[in-house]
């Protein structure tokens, strides 16, 4: 697999710089999600909407999370400017790869949408589609997320958490991960990448119904590949890197089954 070496990760880890550390609102707020591999599951880490099917290991389930949460705090110290949305998925990319990931498509394309509206949720399934193929059991567990979230109010955390990651005024820049056990062990993980700018400023993102020609969506997709003896052996540095964020950015939703 070609990617970064081990000694390299841990260095990248070492040398990092984050955030300030935020405040944590509310002690009940601290506790980590219980990862389950006997069940679905999905949150929300930040601007990413990340999914679980049935089978992948705690372990995968916590790399993932914390890969992700990891990627977006040092994008979020390298690129301040939050309208400058390609600088920030460079940022974002450059950690995974420096941390176990190989990213097979990085390049981003923009969403031609044939109706005169649409919904960012709908353009995400139509693209997960693309990507996993219409019976995926991971496109199942996304449509599941994405309906839970539909669900809920505006106010919830989880909503709430997902806006300010994501948003800001007319640009908003949005994540959707989903892994799944493969064949013989495998990890298989496909990564959905988004950047929206309007016309005007934005109130929310998924569930809001835009006009085709005041919105330009672009996206990017694609497989992606784990070192996992990276994975395992920047684990410990990597949570200790995070220790006291994921309060604040990571939000486990309801069980999906």
């Amino acid at each position: 697999m070609v990617g970064v070496g081990l000694e390299d990760a841990l260095q990248f880890v070492k040398s990092i710089e984050l955030p300030a550390r935020p405040v944590i609102e509310s002690p009940e707020a601290v506790a980590q999600p219980d990862f389950d591999a006997a069940q679905s599951q999905a949150l929300i880490v930040g601007s990413d909407i990340v999914s679980f099917v049935k089978g992948v290991t705690e372990e995968r389930r916590r790399d993932v999370v914390n890969s992700t949460l990891l990627a977006q705090l040092v994008a979020n110290k390298r690129v301040p400017k939050r309208d400058a949305l390609e600088d920030w998925y460079r940022a974002y990319f450059d950690v995974l790869e420096n941390t176990g990931w190989v990213v097979q498509a990085k390049q981003f394309s923009r969403h031609v949408e044939q109706s005169q509206n649409f919904e960012a949720h709908e353009a995400i399934i139509a693209i997960a589609t693309s990507l996993l193929g219409p019976g995926a059991a991971a496109l199942q567990i996304i449509k599941a997320t994405l309906d839970a979230l539909k669900s809920m109010e505006q106010n919830s955390p989880w909503i709430t958490l997902f806006n300010r990651e994501s948003q800001h005024a007319s640009a908003a820049r949005f994540q959707v991960t989903l892994a799944e056990p493969g064949k013989d062990d495998e990890f298989m993980v496909a990564l959905l990448a988004f950047a929206l700018q309007a016309n005007a400023d934005l109130t929310q993102v998924l569930f809001f119904k835009f006009q085709t020609n005041s919105v330009d969506l672009k996206y990017s997709s694609g497989k992606v590949t784990a070192n996992e003896a990276v994975l395992t052996a920047i684990r410990e540095p990597v949570e200790q890197k995070l220790a006291g964020f994921a309060a604040s950015f990571v939000r486990g939703l309801p069980n999906l089954g």
